[in-house]
């Protein structure tokens, strides 16, 4: 353990102890650390959720100790739906501040303070006089996520906190969350499935595997010495590249010629309709940019011709 380790493990092992084979993670040695954006990642059923309940002090270990529980340390944002009748959602951000409290029960100017600067960090200032149960999914999850930042803590647990979300809002969940461990030296443990922007938004990954054990590590280590392949066992999925593997299903081979975005962007759609790229073809595609539009061309036995799109090109190619 270090000195800047808000939370920390020691041999803990958490599961359910009423059911056969009651341990999902085992003896975990694990701290999160100020200014550290940890994704846990991991197959379904693993025990991902169980850990971010047992972390946040809802649900007990089997065994081991967890140092650094409290609400004044821990904030959380579980997956289940809060049912509260018609409270609205200002009234449920408000709760992030009862833990600072007297028994007055009365907010202070720094706790209203605490309350608008999580509002307008997840930007749902025009769902605040909304009823919860008028909200979706995914509002729903934005208000949680600004009850938790309005808590205040050193340490933030979410568990799948952009599974309602759509692309944007995920991307924009995330960039906050790795913001808040830079200018708020925020310790912040993400339970997500998200794959794609785990890795270029983690610093640190937690990876559960059948062992019931939990590896450390950076994304881009754990990527390339085979960790995520062998917990994840893709299956047509090339996560050094991060593509999916195409299998050429025409017996046509294309020289594609070009640079940049609309490169891979053909090849993309090329491999995908069964062509293989092949530097040695006698059929040639080459791609230009040009102000404003995309220009590409085929050359074959002398004749060349042109489109305004990838989809003539393919209209094209898929005739011949």
């Amino acid at each position: 353990m270090m000195k800047d380790s808000p939370l920390y493990t020691k041999s803990l092992s958490i599961g359910y102890p009423s059911i056969q084979d009651h341990i999902l993670l085992d003896n975990l040695n694990l701290s999160l650390y100020h200014g550290q954006l940890v994704c846990f990642m991991g197959p379904n059923g693993i025990g991902k959720s169980t850990l971010i309940r047992t972390l946040a002090g809802s649900q007990k270990p089997i065994s081991g100790e967890i140092h650094g529980i409290g609400n004044k340390n821990v904030a959380v944002v579980l997956t289940e739906r809060v049912n509260a009748g018609m409270m609205t959602a200002r009234e449920l951000v408000n709760y992030g501040r009862y833990p600072y409290l007297g028994w007055s029960v009365k907010m202070t100017e720094a706790d209203q303070s605490k309350i608008d600067e999580a509002v307008q960090q997840v930007r749902i200032q025009d769902l605040l006089d909304k009823p919860i149960h008028e909200l979706s999914d995914g509002q729903m999850q934005m208000v949680m996520i600004a009850r938790a930042l309005a808590q205040d803590t050193p340490v933030l647990l979410l568990d799948e906190p952009t599974a309602h979300l759509d692309l944007n809002n995920r991307v924009e969940i995330m960039n906050l969350l790795r913001k808040l461990t830079k200018e708020n030296n925020k310790a912040i443990l993400v339970s997500t499935h998200e794959l794609a922007l785990a890795l270029q938004t983690a610093d640190v990954v937690w990876l559960a595997t059948s062992q019931k054990s939990i590896r450390v590590g950076m994304p881009e280590d754990l990527v390339l010495d085979g960790t995520f392949d062998e917990v994840f066992q893709f299956k047509g999925f090339d996560l050094k590249t991060g593509r999916v593997r195409q299998e050429p299903y025409r017996n046509t081979g294309v020289q594609l010629i070009g640079e940049g975005h609309a490169y891979l962007w053909t090849k993309n759609a090329l491999e995908r309709n069964g062509f293989h790229i092949d530097p040695n073809s006698s059929l040639t595609v080459k791609i230009e940019t040009l102000p404003n539009r995309l220009s590409l061309s085929t050359h074959l036995n002398n004749e060349t011709h042109t489109y305004q799109s990838i989809a003539e090109l393919l209209s094209r190619l898929t005739k011949t």
